[in-house]
C-alpha cells in the first residue's frame, strides 16, 4: 500500500509502499480515503512527544471503507462507510485516561496511507450528509472540543461561550457545536478576516487579541459587566493572556484549555479566581462513549466541518507544512 512515512526525525515524509496491516482478532481493516492533519502530526515530526520510534506512519484522524474484519467481528462492518476513534484504550475512569490510553498515529501506524487496522470498537459510521474528507476532520479535533465544552465545561444553550483562537481545528468545532445548540458564541483571533468568517458562520461578535486592550474592548463589544460576561471559555493558547480570560469570565464561569500554543500561564491574580468561583479545567482527547455522543450530534445538528485545504496523499510533507505555517481557518484534509 501506499503510505506517508516518516522515516527519521525533523525530516520530510516520504512517499513509500509499505505491508499492508493484517487484521488479528477484534480488528477491523479500513480502506481509507481521507485523512486529515493535527498539530500532533508536525510536534510528532519534529520529536516533541516522548518516545517516538522510526519508521512510522503518522496520522490520528481517518474516513473509510471496512475492507475485512478479524475472528469476533460483526461481518456486517464489512462495506461499511467509517470514521476512527483515535483516542483508544482509555480506560475505566471517565475523569482520566488510564496508563494505557494512545493516540491512533503513535505509537501504532496512522492515517497517513490507503489502509489502517483498528480495534472494532472504535469504529462509528459515518454521517450520510458528509463526504469522506468532511468526515476525516472529525475524530481527534471534534472529540477534543466536544469533550472540553460538554463535559468539562457543563455547556448548556444559555451559556455566553467565547472560543479564543478562531480558526484552528478543535475551534471552529466548539464554535459549530456551540452555535448549534442555540448559544451565544464570541470569538478572538490574530486575523480580522478569520474573526469575519466565524461570525459568517453565526458567531456573534469577535476581538483581535493583538490589540493591547482586547478583553476590554471585547466587553464593551459584547455590553458585558466590568465583572465579566462569559459562562464558558474555551482556550488552546493559554501563555500570558490566559490571565486575561479571568477578567472577562462571569462570576462562576468554567474555563477549559486544551493546548497552550503561546507557552506557559503566567501572571494569574489568585483573588481574581476565588472572589469570582472561577473553575480551571485542562483537557485532552475523550472517552468512547463522548466519541459516539459527538458523532451522534453532528449527525442529528448536519454539522458539516470547515476544510481550508485538501492535497493528495503524495502530498503529505506539504500539507505539513501548510498547518506548520498557521495560516489555515478549518481542516487540512489529505485525499486518498
Amino acid at each position: 500500500m501506499k503510505a506517508a512515512v516518516l522515516k527519521n526525525l525533523h525530516e520530510p515524509l516520504v512517499i513509500e509502499e509499505s505491508e499492508k496491516p493484517k487484521v488479528a482478532a477484534g480488528e477491523v481493516l479500513v480502506q481509507l480515503k481521507a485523512a486529515s492533519l493535527n498539530h500532533r502530526d508536525v510536534w510528532i515530526q519534529k520529536g516533541l512527544y516522548p518516545k517516538i520510534t522510526t519508521p512510522i506512519i503518522p496520522g490520528s484522524d481517518g474516513a473509510g471503507i471496512v475492507t475485512e474484519v478479524g475472528e469476533g467481528v460483526d461481518v456486517q462492518w464489512i462495506g461499511k462507510e467509517v470514521i476512527i476513534n483515535p483516542s483508544q484504550n482509555w480506560g475505566d475512569n471517565p475523569d482520566f485516561y488510564g496508563d494505557d490510553h494512545k493516540i491512533l498515529g503513535l505509537p501504532d501506524n496512522g492515517t497517513f496511507a490507503e489502509f489502517v487496522k483498528t480495534e472494532a470498537r472504535y469504529l462509528a459510521e459515518k454521517p450520510k450528509h458528509l463526504s469522506f474528507e468532511q468526515a476525516a476532520t472529525l475524530p481527534l479535533g471534534a472529540l477534543t472540543g466536544w469533550r472540553s465544552l460538554m463535559t468539562r465545561c457543563r455547556f448548556t444553550a444559555k451559556d455566553k461561550v467565547l472560543v479564543t483562537g478562531a480558526g484552528g481545528g478543535v475551534a471552529l468545532f466548539v464554535i459549530q457545536f456551540a452555535i448549534a445548540a442555540g448559544a451565544e458564541v464570541w470569538v478572538t483571533s490574530g486575523s480580522d478576516q478569520k474573526i469575519q468568517k466565524a461570525i459568517e458562520m453565526g458567531a456573534k461578535g469577535g476581538i483581535n487579541y493583538k490589540i493591547p486592550t482586547w478583553y476590554r474592548d471585547l466587553l464593551v463589544k459584547a455590553r458585558g459587566p466590568k465583572i465579566g460576561y462569559f459562562n464558558v471559555i474555551i482556550d488552546s493558547a493559554g501563555g500570558s493572556g490566559f490571565a486575561r480570560l479571568m477578567d472577562i469570565a462571569a462570576p462562576g464561569a468554567r474555563i477549559c484549555f486544551y493546548g497552550g500554543g503561546t507557552g506557559n500561564i503566567t501572571d494569574i491574580v489568585p483573588a481574581k479566581v476565588f472572589f469570582k468561583q472561577l473553575n480551571i479545567y485542562g483537557s485532552t482527547m475523550g472517552t468512547e462513549s463522548e466519541f459516539n455522543a459527538m458523532v451522534q450530534f453532528v449527525d442529528e445538528k448536519k454539522i458539516v466541518p470547515i476544510i481550508d485545504k485538501v492535497y493528495p496523499l503524495d502530498q503529505a510533507e506539504d500539507a505539513l507544512r501548510y498547518m506548520d505555517s498557521g495560516q489555515q481557518f478549518g481542516k487540512i484534509v489529505l485525499k486518498i
